[in-house]
């Protein structure tokens, strides 16, 4: 089995990172390339930032918080929210970022995933994709979740991989800030359905979820926000549990 990541979320807004419930709600936590450097030394394994208004607002990435991040942080980090070019994907490479996660424009744009990855690697494309369960289908949502589209989010997943994305970073919104679990039925539709990463989003409030999205989800990797930020739980903390209970996990550098 391959190592397991933990990803701590930080969503960006005003320059500031927030946090809510069900993508509404939304709390200021902190400085984001503070709260970066800390997980960085903590021994997180990747991080992603996601710009939460740049889509909604038609307002380009901040670079310049790319390259801030970049000097404080060594481990690989993902930038998403407002891209919409094959050049916007160059500047934030060139700024530092290892990834970048494309939602809106991909939904918008499709040929942006084949693009992007052509000419930078699929390694560093990564779709993100909102989804909301209606009955029994998950429906994919744009523009930071206020849109919903015409995509069920199975077919899509296997299509943006199909077209060059190389990870698949999958949020319920139902589950989101929610701490009540990951939505583990449609990570594990998604995780059997693809042949790249997928990253559970949306749901962590106790140490079990974690286990839960990479068991029974099948994810290869979890994403969580509100209870790093709010010190429920330390990467170190995280980690030990994964790993008594035989899940693999990188602990080298981890620090509790």
């Amino acid at each position: 089995m391959l190592t397991r990541r933990i990803i701590p979320c930080l969503d960006v807004m005003d320059g500031q990172v927030v946090k809510g419930v069900n993508f509404v709600n939304l709390v200021r936590e902190g400085d984001p390339v503070e709260l970066a450097a800390r997980y960085s030394d903590a021994g997180a394994d990747e991080l992603v930032f996601l710009d939460i208004t740049a889509s909604v607002e038609s307002r380009p990435h901040v670079v310049e918080l790319v390259s801030r991040v970049a000097k404080e942080v060594f481990i690989p980090f993902t930038i998403g929210g407002g891209v919409k070019t094959v050049d916007d994907i160059d500047r934030i490479l060139r700024a530092g970022a290892d990834k970048v996660s494309i939602n809106t424009a991909a939904l918008a744009q499709p040929e942006l995933l084949t693009e992007g990855a052509k000419r930078f690697g699929a390694q560093c494309i990564v779709l993100a994709m909102d989804v909301k369960r209606d009955g029994d289908t998950w429906w994919v949502y744009s523009h930071g979740g206020r849109k919903k589209t015409a995509r069920k989010a199975l077919p899509w997943a296997v299509e943006a991989v199909n077209l060059g994305a190389g990870e698949i970073l999958l949020t319920s919104m139902d589950a989101d800030g929610t701490q009540a679990g990951v939505d583990l039925e449609i990570t594990r539709k998604i995780s059997t359905a693809v042949n790249v990463p997928v990253i559970a989003s949306g749901g962590i409030g106790k140490l079990v979820h974690f286990k839960d999205a990479l068991l029974e989800g099948k994810a290869d990797a979890v994403l969580a926000a509100s209870v790093f930020h709010r010190k429920t739980f330390t990467i170190a903390q995280v980690k030990t549990y994964l790993h008594e209970q035989g899940i693999p996990v990188r602990l080298t550098g981890v620090k509790a």
